[in-house]
């Protein structure tokens, strides 16, 4: 489809001839899925569409206790240095952003009094600026008002190096204005297709300046807020046990309606995918269980204990294999994998695309995930506009034999390939969970075949995804060779996501290991191509130029993708929760509620 023809039916939307609902369809007809239709309509003009609520009760509170179970626990609770979804889904029961996605993609106001739209002016013709409009009268949980300042403050507080936020990339770029005391201006110094960004879903929760303005910068981690938050959400803080426990109490004064409907709530952490699912499905002890990565025979045969169901929502979440492109075992300044190393052995590209055709990726599907993941080429995998076509996996010992003998690789007596007296000898971490270590050992028995030595190296989920800068098995840290986990796509747009790759963001000892390039990839292509997606406005464009960093991350097998993985949940039967593939677990808390 050209841009003449998109620009035809966007104007025929805004002139009623044709209805949103056509037009989504129209552009899935060409791969433009419903979450980047309703983006592209809201840049053009067209108000986004706001789902009429099911919610029912008619009173705030009266639900009794609400038990949901997160397999890793979170570690801490300001969402600022949220590291994995543990922490930004501990968070949000306190904390809220401006706006969340809904399923379809939609913003859903939150602190927002509405969403910024072209027809009022408050998104920018020029797409060099958005005003938001904040909600009067919301008041933090210790009574203070919300007002402009607290948005302005996380704006500086998330920007400033010093702070050494996770979020940092969605707030540094920008300029932050205060209208009054309940508008603010985000201002681009460019046009900016994806303005939805800062103080938006799982990166966009705001915390008060009350009482951070005093830890801001390298005083950051001892603020007391930061495992004891103070919020506007739906809960009110009681207790925090990190690793093990989040619970809080209804907050009285919330600023939505007859909401929340549960007086209280206990996040349980740690444990194992398999007995969380167990304890919804089977058991019905608890009322939500987080990330069923569960092998889908298991899950299939909990699911006729009839206590509840498995909730699977499309997103862009990837099960993937990252390569250390630094050194791990050398310490320099006191830090391994430091930026001024390189990788002694996965250097060598004939290594890394031997370990390509290594990883049995159809097999992983079919005896591990089923419905649960797809095999897959690509890092990107939705919405599908953004699905390379260019790329294709395959699973060939033979051809790994192939290329490390013709790049001098050889085996030795032990059956190790060397070469200049270094060995194809590797660390491969990731998590404690079954599908996880099954696959370890499926990649471990094929590299095996081809000369490659794998020590599989299993870590707890709470240690693999705290926040911990001492610990150095957390995956930010990466002191091995090989790692495996989910990345999670949070948004309907590749463009926060694909930032992990740009050289700016690598993760080091100087940012508190902060930084999202966990691999400490630098490519000075990739970055400049990165920088003008990040302005392109025709959207044909901007979808060709984030393919192109999609194949660069694949072809130089920085990653290894393994499977696409949609965002599958435990729920029991009783509880009525949206979910959500593109914002928190938690995105839409105040709305959960039972039937009676």
């Amino acid at each position: 489809m050209n841009e003449q023809e998109l620009r035809r039916l966007i104007g025929a939307v805004k002139a009623g001839k044709l209805s949103r609902r056509g037009f989504v369809r129209r552009m899935a007809a060409v791969g433009l899925v419903a979450p980047m239709a309703t983006q592209l309509l809201a840049f053009s003009g067209v108000a986004m569409a706001q789902p009429k609520s099911t919610y029912k009760p008619t009173k705030r509170g009266g639900g009794g206790l609400l038990k949901a179970l997160w397999w890793q626990g979170s570690t801490l609770l300001n969402p600022h240095f949220a590291v994995g979804t543990k922490d930004q889904d501990g968070s949000r029961w306190f904390y809220e952003p401006l706006a969340g996605w809904d399923a379809d993609g939609n913003l859903a106001p939150v602190l927002a009094a509405s969403i910024p739209g072209r027809e009022d002016g408050t998104l920018a013709a020029d797409g060099k600026s958005v005003t938001w409009k904040l909600k009067q009268g919301v008041k933090w949980h210790d009574g203070k008002p919300f007002t402009a300042d607290d948005v302005v403050f996380n704006w500086a507080y998330a920007k400033n190096p010093a702070t050494a936020a996770t979020t940092s990339g969605s707030y540094t770029d920008v300029m932050v204005e205060k209208v009054d005391d309940y508008t603010v201006k985000v201002i681009f110094s460019k046009p900016t297709p994806f303005w939805a960004d800062a103080f938006v879903g799982p990166r966009g929760m705001i915390i008060p300046k009350h009482l951070f303005e005093a830890y801001a910068g390298d005083k950051s981690r001892d603020a007391p807020a930061n495992l004891k938050p103070v919020g506007t959400g739906p809960y009110m803080f009681k207790d925090f046990k990190p690793g093990d426990m989040v619970s809080g109490v209804i907050n009285p004064n919330y600023h939505m309606p007859n909401r929340p409907y549960f007086d209280a709530f206990e996040m349980k952490g740690g444990g194992d995918a398999v007995s969380a699912a167990r304890a919804v499905l089977q058991t019905g002890e608890f009322d939500f269980a987080w990330n069923m990565q569960v092998e889908d025979e298991i899950l299939q045969r909990l699911e006729k204990g009839g206590k509840g169901k498995v909730v699977i929502s499309p997103g862009g979440n990837i099960e993937h294999i990252q390569l250390n492109t630094t050194d791990p075992w050398t310490e320099v300044d006191g830090e391994r994998s430091s930026l001024k190393t390189k990788h002694p052995t996965l250097s060598d590209p004939a290594v890394r695309q031997a370990l390509s055709v290594l990883v049995d990726k159809d097999s992983v599907e079919k005896f591990i995930y089923g419905r649960t993941g797809n095999a897959t080429a690509n890092f990107v995998n939705n919405p599908e506009k953004f699905r390379s076509k260019n790329t294709k996996f395959e699973f060939n010992v033979d051809k790994a034999n192939d290329i490390l003998e013709k790049a001098g690789w050889k085996k030795g007596a032990d059956g190790i390939r060397a070469k200049d007296g270094k060995k194809l000898k590797f660390v491969y971490q990731t998590s404690i969970n079954q599908p996880r270590q099954k696959t370890q050992a499926i990649v471990k028995q094929a590299c095996q075949k081809a000369g490659i030595d794998i020590e599989v190296k299993a870590v707890t989920a709470s240690v693999f995804f705290s926040s911990d800068v001492a610990n150095p098995d957390t995956y930010p840290h990466f002191y091995t060779d090989l790692q495996m986990y989910t990345t999670t796509m949070t948004q309907p747009d590749p463009e926060v996501f694909m930032l992990q790759f740009a050289s700016w963001e690598a993760s080091a000892k100087d940012n508190k290991w902060q930084g999202r390039n966990i691999t400490r990839w630098r490519n000075q292509e990739y970055d400049a191509v990165f920088k003008a997606a990040q302005v392109e406005v025709d959207p044909i464009k901007r979808a060709a130029a984030f393919i192109k960093l999609n194949d660069m991350v694949v072809n130089d097998q920085v990653v290894i993708p393994v499977v696409a993985r949609p965002a599958v949940q435990a729920i029991s039967n009783q509880l009525q929760a949206a979910m959500s593939g593109w914002d928190n677990n938690t995105w839409d808390i105040q709305n959960w509620y039972k039937e009676t």
